[in-house]
């Protein structure tokens, strides 16, 4: 496994979406922001989606592509989009590979019980290569903060 750290090369991955596959590769030369929920149509994760796509106009002028990632089905994003009338592309990772291999598949604890589950988390990548990593996402503000370090670059 390669490391997961600012400076370190990203993991390469291939995910379903609506639009087809995608992969890594795609953004060669070029910035992707990829970011990792825990499920489609909660409030926090909904919240997520409508930030970014609010700032999607922007992000694109800045030369950034937003992917979010979940275990959920590309039918159940594609339902998930038409309900809130998303702009970021949403990609399936049902058997959670790209999610471990992201180091996003952790130990969580809710009300004492310990289960594992997604860390909401982004990714900068530029080049394939790590910009900025956030972890343990708070929603509010966060796409704003994505967009100023995709400015920065």
């Amino acid at each position: 496994m390669s490391e997961i750290a600012e400076g370190a090369r990203a993991p390469d991955f291939e995910l379903e979406t609506a639009e087809g596959p995608v992969r890594l590769g795609d953004f060669a030369g070029k910035t992707l922001v990829l970011y990792f929920y825990p499920k489609d149509d909660t409030a926090g994760c909904t919240r997520e989606a409508q930030d970014f796509t609010a700032l999607a106009d922007e992000f694109a002028q800045a030369g950034a592509t937003v992917i979010g990632v979940s275990k959920d089905t590309v039918a159940k994003h594609q339902k998930f989009t038409a309900k809130y009338d998303l702009n970021v592309r949403l990609a399936s990772d049902p058997d959670g590979a790209v999610i471990e291999r992201y180091g996003s598949w952790v130990e969580k604890t809710l009300y004492g019980r310990q289960y594992m589950g997604i860390d909401r988390s982004t990714f900068l990548i530029q080049d394939g290569v790590f910009k900025k990593i956030w972890r343990k996402v708070k929603v509010p503000g966060h796409a704003e903060q994505v967009l100023a370090a995709v400015r920065s670059l």
